[in-house]
């Protein structure tokens, strides 16, 4: 009996997995069911909030009152902008015989991932644990002390009510041996999140990094860019560190790749070529056809990375990309308040994409050189991922467009913009997808950052304003007595900050700091980052855990990259910058210690630790701290910032200060350029001529 429970879980836990991934009373007289989520002010949790299941928030006491009912605990993890998360609320939670099983065998718990990305990444670790991969909607059923016994992604209706009812009834035929499977589960879990304190003894140089890289090349797509070779995410934090690791070891065959990459996602239907904005990942491997969600972190990743790529290759396409993005984030997700929300659906009445996509009836109607037209966006040769509707992309850049088809750049302009006219007036007889309007301090902090990097790439000064402002508002609203809380909307539930919403706030505040010389945001920075070392603290341990209290089943270490960095690498990063401006060896030992232990999963997987490999530069070729003073100052260091020059700290102040990067630099009535490197500085310069030449950059090919 116990093989068969433990194989018949085994087989359930491999199904089912699909490709892809506060009312008043009035308003509630409107539904025949009403849970307790209708006190929850998440978007994705407000979805579910009429269903029949008897749905409840996480709570602190959800398993102790589990355990007093003698009930397995059934968890369902989204987010607002999922499309199987949508489909399945609709096709099986909104089933009043399927709620009727659901709200007499098990506590029904929902949870939104953004909201809680800690019980979002432990149990899908158990997730990839049972069967190999993961995604969303995340289903899983526990014990009730919360080790899980099942999991699985999307089911449709009978796969659903086949799967309770078998693991319902083999837990009440033999929950002995399921506690052993769920409690198996849960020790694998913990072995995972272990942080490794083990030290390499390798030494990390150009030829370590240049084998992690040359490892990595085996998952490179040559002819169409990106990695792999089905679907594609963007992964903006590899893409950046193959530039700087490119540039400094002078590697054309890399940086010819990570151009094509680039290229590809600019031109093609991962991009949003009416509105503006990125979407979240190509469902094939030519960038044709994404799927439609517009998520506030990706985007922000991706100003930033073509601010860097614009320094490096001046093409006027990047440049578009950061202010069109930059335009419709403003446009579409920026409140009133300053901040940004989390984002747009791809779903619009239960079809994805429908916001975004055309009819051959509607593209009809395109007034001006409708051939020109469908040959501009390639209408003609790929549908989109429904049989009558068509989505908009590129293959070639507007130059090459003019050349071939005897256009003048300005007659393409003029059809350009009518074009878009007619579709958007299309479009603005559509509903607008949902919003998820909370926001996060991780992504704000993301885009805080990409404003910055815009305007350092760009010179336009406004983006630097409206970064300093989202910082400002965030900073007002979210942290209070130097302490952070992840996300806030008006009515919502404070949930105390992760690991990630001190760290990449705390690099937000250093970036504005290089390039205002507000010495607010670097005494923010270092109180974020001293807070989040004692929050985070792990006993004998170089790394951080991502949530500061002990109350699930497992720690949370993450080391590894996801579609944003991972936070330890964002912390190592962050210490480095702060010691090298305070000169502190206790911090630079700490950043030190977390890339050492690194090393061997670096190896391994380069792919996934891209931000430790971009720390690691800083230690493999020279890293420049340069250090200006004096009356000109900010605009040497504007002047600087707009170039690409990796691996180096840019800092400025204007009068005397005790910071340490400075002292006995500051001359009264002179401007004076400090070269260092490891403390050790070069006789100063005046120019920033002369500045380049002390730091030998040389640019290729």
């Amino acid at each position: 009996m116990k093989n068969i429970l433990y194989n018949s879980l085994l087989i359930l836990s491999i199904c089912f997995c699909l490709t892809g991934c506060r009312k008043d009373n009035k308003e509630q007289k409107k539904y025949a069911h009403t849970n307790a989520l209708i006190n929850e002010t998440s978007p994705y949790l407000l979805k579910h909030a009429h269903n029949p299941v008897n749905w409840n928030a996480w709570s602190d006491t959800l398993f102790d009152y589990a355990r007093k009912e003698k009930k397995l605990v059934l968890l369902s993890i989204g987010y607002a902008s999922c499309h199987w998360c949508t489909v399945m609320e609709e096709e099986t939670f909104s089933n009043d015989s399927v709620a009727a099983f659901m709200n007499t065998h098990f506590i029904n718990v929902k949870v939104d991932r953004e909201e809680r990305p800690d019980v979002d990444h432990l149990y899908m670790t158990a997730l990839q644990l049972m069967r190999g991969s993961g995604g969303w909607p995340l289903n899983m059923i526990l014990l009730p002390d919360g080790n899980p016994v099942y999991g699985g992604t999307y089911h449709t209706r009978e796969e659903w009510m086949t799967s309770i009812k078998l693991v319902d009834s083999l837990y009440k035929k033999d929950p002995e041996r399921a506690q052993e499977y769920a409690s198996e589960v849960t020790r694998r879990i913990q072995e995972l999140n272990t942080a490794t304190n083990s030290a390499s003894v390798k030494t990390i140089d150009s030829k370590t990094s240049t084998s992690w890289v040359k490892n990595w090349q085996k998952d490179w797509d040559l002819k169409q860019g990106g990695f792999g070779n089905g679907q594609k995410f963007m992964l903006p934090s590899g893409l950046s560190y193959l530039l700087d690791f490119a540039y400094l070891n002078q590697d054309v065959e890399t940086l010819k790749f990570t151009e094509l990459t680039l290229n590809k996602i600019a031109l093609g239907g991962v991009y949003d070529h009416l509105e503006g904005g990125f979407y979240r990942y190509s469902t094939d491997a030519e960038w044709k056809i994404p799927h439609y969600e517009k998520m506030l972190y990706d985007n922000a990743q991706l100003i930033s990375l073509y601010s860097k790529a614009y320094k490096i290759f001046k093409n006027p396409l990047y440049k578009q990309r950061i202010t069109e993005t930059i335009d419709f984030l403003n446009a579409r997700f920026k409140t009133s308040g300053g901040e940004y929300i989390a984002a747009l659906d791809a779903d619009l009445d239960g079809e994805e994409g429908a916001y975004y996509v055309f009819t051959q009836e509607e593209l009809a109607k395109v007034s001006e050189q409708p051939l020109l037209f469908k040959k501009y966006y390639n209408l003609d040769s790929q549908r989109s991922n429904t049989e009558e509707a068509y989505n908009l992309y590129k293959t070639k850049t507007d130059s090459l467009f003019v050349k071939e088809n005897n256009l003048s750049t300005a007659e393409l302009k003029r059809l350009t913009s009518s074009w878009k006219k007619d579709l958007n007036t299309l479009k603005a007889k559509r509903k607008f997808p949902l919003k998820d309007d909370k926001i996060i301090i991780s992504w704000n902090a993301l885009m805080i950052e990409s404003l910055a990097d815009a305007f350092s790439a760009t010179g336009t000064f406004d983006y630097l304003k409206q970064a300093e402002e989202t910082y400002k508002v965030l900073t007002e609203k979210a942290l209070k007595n130097g302490q952070l809380v992840h996300s806030y909307k008006s009515g919502s539930k404070p949930v105390a900050g992760f690991l990630d919403d001190y760290t990449y706030l705390s690099s937000a505040g250093l970036k504005l700091y290089t390039l205002s010389g507000n010495l607010q945001y670097l005494e923010d920075a270092k109180e974020l980052t001293v807070e989040a070392l004692s929050k985070f603290r792990i006993n004998d341990s170089p790394f951080y855990k991502y949530n500061s209290q002990d109350n699930l089943i497992a720690p949370i270490v993450i080391t590894n990259d996801g579609v944003m960095p991972s936070a330890n690498a964002v912390m190592a990063n962050n210490l480095l910058l702060l010691a090298n401006i305070y000169y502190d060896d206790d911090l630079a030992a700490k950043s030190n210690a977390m890339l050492n232990a690194m090393v061997s999963e670096i190896e391994i997987a380069p792919d996934a630790y891209a931000h430790w490999q971009f720390v690691s530069l800083k230690r493999v070729f020279p890293f420049y701290d340069v250090a200006l003073t004096g009356p000109q100052s900010p605009n040497f260091s504007r002047d600087l910032n707009s170039r690409y020059l990796p691996n180096t700290l840019i800092v400025f102040e204007e009068t005397e200060t005790d910071i340490p990067i400075f002292e006995s630099r500051y001359v009264a009535g002179k401007t004076l350029i400090y070269i260092c490197e490891q403390r050790t500085c070069k006789y100063p310069v005046s120019t920033v001529s002369e500045a380049l030449g002390l730091m030998n950059h040389q640019f290729f090919p």
